[in-house]
């Protein structure tokens, strides 16, 4: 009877370890046969194919279906944003486990900038439905107008936006584009924001609305709201919105609002929660019409802040004497946008001094500025760009205006030791020389003096040949980006003589060794030639992700 008890014992025990065994081999062979059918599905360039091989790998082994949903979630957790959404539609379980929020921390959505915008509204109800109440990261570009005469399916980020020709405005076409823009424009900034408003764990909420456009009127601003039917509810609205949600949060610190019509308001920051206000980190506050839309008050309580983008007419003396506090968190990045076209209602009264940029430099010491001027005269640069100003990157952009060869050597000059990032684009027929004589380039004096150079663009200007080949002789691989159009290359006539064969094979192989690697002119300006707001946008985010 003892005997047969063993027995029966070691019967369960063997049966036992044989299950257990039979289920980790199991395990084995699906993770196998996963990790297999997850490097096939990461080969795989279209949607369709790499969510057929990922089905292989998931339903083809043994016991797949009845893994947990924490290994499913993760396993999908490889996709990007949209195969996880092509993926919910194969089955109820694929549905159930893509739309858990831990797949959904981030989402970055652009919306608009070409075709029939508003289908693209019930997409962005979806997703900000689904995830709105727990997203941590949040960024979204809303580009309701991209132009008022620009294609319907062209690229919102490749086309500048110009002045409609004359008998625009009597274009019932036109004038009914634009109104239905502006209409789904409000909507979706109120779905965004209706989402959001109760989510406390928030982290960075990062904005963008392309709808500066330039009108025969001037710019368009958010008294063009109000023509819109119920307008000025849906305004209200936004607005209420959006302080409630300032209120609401508990953990932002990421905080960029550029563009955005009838959204902020001088005002708005009051509502910001005092948690908020001390994990803040980042702030981005531009609008081209409105007036200062940070008193000093309000950054007075921001006293952990490392990064601010303003408009230039908007940091005045007073805020720069507050960053300069030594009881403040030292401030790291600083962008400043100058738009000519604003400053006949936002001029540069009151603006900080060379006092007062010495003041924050002595206590920031790891300051960095980044200044885009956008259409601004070289008197008024000359203004602004103070002996001081720790600039490390500068962006000139005009349609008309011409940097003079003073600006340039003033530049040159003054920012020699911090300088790394140089554009200077001009979007007209007519390239102007810089250079008082064809040796005397104010761009080859400033790659010279400039040794921290590392980005140089230029486009709209006569660039000379053998003033290229000295820039990237000067710089040589330091000089990590040098783009330069083939419009703006002039040969000089003598040196061509002088030379045997074609003179653009020269130039792009003298300028490859002097880079010490290949090199070709920009053949495309429209590469070059980007919406500057919207470039602006992008660049104080990777400037402040830096710091």
């Amino acid at each position: 009877m003892v005997q047969s008890n063993s027995i029966e014992g070691k019967r369960r025990k063997n049966c036992l370890f044989s299950t257990r065994r039979g289920r980790v081999d199991g395990t084995r062979r699906w993770c196998r046969q996963f990790s297999h059918g997850l490097k096939q599905f990461q080969s795989c360039s279209g949607v369709e194919s790499r969510l057929s091989k990922l089905a292989m790998a998931l339903c083809g082994g043994v016991g797949a279906m009845a893994l947990p949903s924490e290994l499913i979630v993760h396993i999908f957790s490889f996709l990007s944003d949209r195969d996880k959404l092509r993926a919910s539609s194969v089955c109820s379980r694929w549905r159930e486990c893509l739309f858990y929020p831990a797949l959904w921390t981030e989402l970055k959505l652009r919306i608009g900038g070409g075709g029939s915008i508003s289908d693209e509204t019930p997409r962005l109800e979806f997703l900000m439905r689904r995830f709105g109440s727990f997203v941590r990261e949040l960024q979204l570009e809303l580009a309701p107008v991209e132009g008022y005469l620009s294609p319907l399916n062209s690229d919102a980020s490749t086309v500048r936006t110009e002045p409609p020709p004359r008998g625009a405005d009597n274009d019932p076409q036109l004038s009914g584009r634009w109104r239905d823009a502006m209409i789904t424009y409000l909507n979706q900034v109120l779905c965004v924001f209706t989402s959001i408003k109760n989510n406390r764990n928030l982290q960075m909420l990062r904005l963008y609305g392309d709808t500066c456009v330039l009108q025969q009127e001037g710019l368009l601003d958010s008294s063009n709201l109000h023509q819109i039917e119920q307008g000025d509810k849906k305004i209200n609205e936004i607005q209420q919105l959006f302080m409630e949600f300032l209120s609401n949060n508990r953990q932002l610190r990421w905080l960029s609002c550029s563009f955005m019509l009838g959204l902020v308001t001088p005002s708005s920051l009051t509502c910001l929660s005092n948690p908020s206000a001390e994990t803040l980190q980042h702030l981005s506050l531009l609008d081209h019409q409105l007036g200062p839309l940070i008193s000093p008050s309000e950054l007075g309580r921001l006293s952990n802040l490392k990064s601010l983008a303003l408009d230039f007419s908007d940091f005045t003396s007073e805020l720069c004497g507050l960053l300069a506090s030594p009881r403040r968190t030292p401030l790291h990045r600083l962008s400043l946008l100058l738009n000519g076209a604003a400053l006949e209602f936002k001029p540069l009264d009151g603006i900080a001094t060379e006092d007062d940029w010495k003041a924050m430099v002595r206590v920031s010491t790891n300051l960095r500025v980044y200044i885009m001027a956008l259409e601004v005269v070289s008197s008024e640069l000359l203004r602004i760009l103070k002996p001081s100003l720790p600039l490390e990157r500068l962006h000139l952009d005009s349609y008309s205006t011409v940097v003079t060869d003073a600006t340039l050597e003033l530049i040159s000059q003054q920012y020699n030791k911090t300088l790394t990032h140089f554009l200077l684009l001009r979007d007209d027929p007519d390239f102007p020389d810089l250079s008082i004589n064809r040796n005397e380039d104010p761009l080859v004096l400033l790659a010279w003096r400039c040794t921290r150079l590392a980005v140089l663009v230029l486009h709209g200007y006569t660039v000379w040949s053998h003033n290229l080949v000295a820039i990237s002789r000067l710089r040589g691989s330091s000089l990590k980006i040098l783009t330069v159009s083939e419009e703006s290359i002039d040969f000089d006539p003598d040196q061509s003589m002088c030379m045997e064969g074609d003179p653009v094979h020269n130039l792009v192989k003298e300028v490859s060794l002097g880079l010490g690697r290949v090199w070709h002119p920009c053949l495309d300006a429209n590469l070059v030639l980007s919406e500057p707001t919207q470039h602006f946008h992008q660049e104080v985010h990777a400037f402040s992700m830096g710091m």
